[in-house]
């Protein structure tokens, strides 16, 4: 073989579709952007523990205001707030409860 054979594992570049950008090819995303504009690929939705993620992170705002409330240093002086945004972690974390339990049927309508 010499050097001004080509490689004989080397493809031949795929030609470019009209409307795809010159320097992509047409399997690349920069290639597909160039087919419609508002055509979406299709996705499928990711399937979630939503009600186990709230709980977690209510239960580490419940943890934060046990240890704000436990050492001084953490609620005295301008700290004074420290736990009641503890507090207002844990009231929205039980909203979003209630709000994640009602399931996706509920938005539907909306």
């Amino acid at each position: 073989m010499t050097p001004d054979d080509p490689r004989p594992d080397a493809a031949a570049p795929a030609p470019h579709p009209p409307g795809s950008p010159a320097g992509s090819p047409a399997g690349s995303p920069a290639g597909r952007l160039g087919r419609s504009i508002g055509e979406a690929a299709p996705t499928e939705p990711v399937d979630v523990p939503t009600r186990t993620l709230v709980a977690v992170g209510t239960g580490l705002w419940l943890v934060a205001l046990v240890v704000t409330l436990v050492v001084p240093m953490l609620h005295e002086g301008e700290r004074s707030w420290w736990p009641w945004a503890c507090v207002t972690g844990i009231a929205l974390g039980g909203f979003a409860w209630w709000y994640v339990g009602r399931g996706r049927g509920s938005a539907a309508g909306a």
